[in-house]
């Protein structure tokens, strides 16, 4: 039996689709890239912006016409689009037979059950208060994705999170620690700690503990190499974690803090808790005690209310932060939101263009800072090779560069190098070997 899986949005979701192909393995499926021979689809959604919301159902509309060759053929679609919709999905969709939830993967083996046993089949259901997540087999890398927690409680005007993803439920450390030692063993060298807001990790356990203190217990894991975060929220971001940072040596220099807006009128009406100096005394206090920071940030434009001065003002800040890369996108109202209530005023032409220009102002920054790294020397880890010259490999940096390296001696995937990197490209680095590290 095979399997295929196509993922949207976030590393949550690249998480689960990990979890969700495990247990397929379980049951026997191996997992293809080619649809037309699967036996079995899992879609996994997004529904943060509109965009993927309409690819999810592009994507519906391919798989429809090998289920009408080949009735036998299972099509499962799970995630924030089918937590959001639930049943509804089933109705509009009478060729989906599995609808489950983000917090369904635990009860995937039963769900499996019923469809093959050809039941079309809903599980919505938020299931237990405590997050637990077994161990599982995962295809053999370099890199991996842990999820230490889940859920958000902030609720941002214009964010569906909330409400597809639940509220703030942390993993015990001892669960997180003991996947983290089985992904060591099993050749990963750096994990990627993932949550809505890392930084709110801890609240909810028996035990207390917070999420620096989690970096110190990752830190100390023998084997592991790097350890890299995803996302923290700047009103939670404080000097603690700074520190933590700073000190632990297999901690990244490289922070993802989702500014937004540079507007504390926009900020205000998005619900985001901060201003736009608090934000900026903090980045800036964590580019003084770690140098070698990189930073990346996520912005929206033409949120409701947004006048040319607020869109200034965004422009402003990215001017003085000088993000290394940013995430941004058109604002659009997503149901259950209360900014979905709001006026949407701003044209989506005039999305567009204050969209453009934003991303030509970030792409002169990225540029001038790609070329401040040459001549400079760097600690990459390999995660690839080229297919074409079997001389270049590929991999990141500390800061998440991709670097591309030149290298007349053969490198294996796990490696650690020390490059000095001699050009600088658009969206990355080129490199040659300095010195073999290790694995």
């Amino acid at each position: 039996m095979k399997l295929f899986i196509k993922t949207f949005g976030c590393q949550m979701n690249e998480y689960d689709s990990e979890r969700i192909a495990a247990v397929f393995e379980e049951r026997g499926y191996f997992l293809t890239e080619n649809v037309e021979s699967a036996d079995f689809a899992v879609i996994n959604t997004c529904s943060v912006r509109e965009k993927p919301y309409h690819k999810v159902e592009s994507e519906l509309g391919r798989l429809k016409k090998i289920k009408l060759k080949n009735p036998n053929f299972k099509i499962a679609v799970c995630g924030c689009v089918a937590q959001q919709d639930g049943e509804k999905f089933l109705e509009r969709f009478d060729y989906v037979d599995l609808v489950f939830g983000t917090s369904a993967i635990s009860r995937l083996h039963s769900l499996i059950d019923l469809v093959e046993q050809g039941e079309r089949i809903c599980d919505t259901n938020e299931g237990e208060d405590e997050l637990t997540i077994p161990v599982f087999s995962r295809s053999k890398q370099v890199s991996a994705f842990v999820t230490i927690m889940k859920g958000c409680d902030n609720f941002c005007s214009y964010c569906i999170v909330p409400y597809v993803r639940g509220r703030e439920k942390s993993r015990k450390p001892s669960e997180i620690l003991d996947e983290i030692k089985y992904l060591v063993d099993n050749g990963v060298k750096e994990v990627t700690l993932l949550g809505q807001n890392v930084n709110s990790y801890g609240k909810g356990l028996d035990e207390k503990i917070n999420f620096p203190q989690l970096l110190y217990l990752v830190n100390d894991i023998n084997g592991l190499e790097r350890i890299r975060f995803v996302t923290s929220h700047p009103k939670d971001f404080d000097d603690e974690l700074i520190f933590a940072m700073r000190d632990l040596h297999k901690v990244c220099e490289y922070l993802h803090l989702p500014l937004q807006a540079g507007s504390n009128k926009i900020l205000k009406l998005m619900n985001r808790k901060y201003t736009y100096e608090e934000y900026k005394e903090k980045v800036f206090k964590a580019k003084e005690l770690i140098p070698s920071l990189a930073l990346s940030s996520d912005f929206i434009v033409g949120f409701p209310g947004e006048e040319d001065d607020d869109f200034e003002q965004t422009l402003k800040a990215i001017s003085e932060i000088k993000y290394e890369s940013i995430f941004a996108f058109k604002y659009s109202p997503r149901p259950k939101t209360k900014a979905s209530s709001f006026d949407d005023n701003v044209s989506d032409e005039e999305k567009s263009r204050r969209l453009n220009e934003l991303l030509n102002l970030q792409s002169k920054i990225t540029e001038k800072i790609n070329k401040s790294y040459v001549g400079k020397i760097q600690e990459v880890l390999i995660e690839g090779k080229s297919k074409k010259d079997e001389n270049q490999f590929s991999g990141r940096n500390r800061q998440n560069k991709v670097v591309n390296i030149l290298s007349n001696h053969k490198l294996n995937i796990g490696d650690i190098v020390k490059v000095e990197i001699v050009e600088a490209k658009k969206n990355s680095l080129l490199a040659k070997v300095l010195e073999y590290v290790g694995r």
